[in-house]
């Protein structure tokens, strides 16, 4: 398994407090939301974040297989879609979260099902900066994210003595 040159390894520390920027960023737009679409699995921990700090209540998923061998983008397949009533009026009031945009595929399909939703994500690369509302922070496209519930603990080599 071959990934990216490039590595952004994210803490559970610094997840939490990128989820809870996040947090602040909606907040800020002084719009209510009746509830929440975390699109699985990535959006699963950035979701429980953010619902406790905006005090929502309401959380449904989508569920979105597309990172079939976690290298290569596979064909988008959806698991589980969305329920009826939070689709109605386009998803008007719906907050869609997920943890990163990164081609956009993913958000595009679910923004087909809910056009009106709001959507936000906690990491986005510029392929797939275009297809969210809100993000805080913007990796380059040839960086793979470690998310911490995808790691270990393990000894990290320094920039230096890595490829370039």
């Amino acid at each position: 398994m071959s990934f990216p040159d490039k590595a952004f390894p994210v803490s559970w520390d610094q997840f939490h407090r990128d989820a809870r920027a996040l947090a602040w960023r909606i907040a800020g737009l002084n719009k209510e939301f009746k509830g929440i679409v975390c699109i699985t699995r990535g959006g699963l921990v950035p979701a429980a974040i953010i619902c406790r700090e905006l005090d929502i209540r309401l959380i449904e998923t989508v569920c979105v297989a597309s990172y079939h061998d976690y290298v290569n983008q596979g064909d988008m397949v959806v698991l589980k879609g969305v329920a009826p009533e939070l689709k109605e009026n386009g998803g008007e009031g719906i907050l869609v979260i997920d943890d990163l945009t990164d081609t956009g595929k993913t958000a595009v399909q679910v923004r087909a099902m809910l056009p009106k939703a709001h959507f936000a994500c906690v990491y986005a690369k510029p392929l797939g900066v275009p297809t969210v509302d809100t993000f805080v922070t913007e990796v380059s496209q040839d960086t793979w994210i470690y998310f911490p519930w995808d790691m270990g603990f393990t000894y990290q080599e320094p920039i230096a003595k890595g490829p370039r």
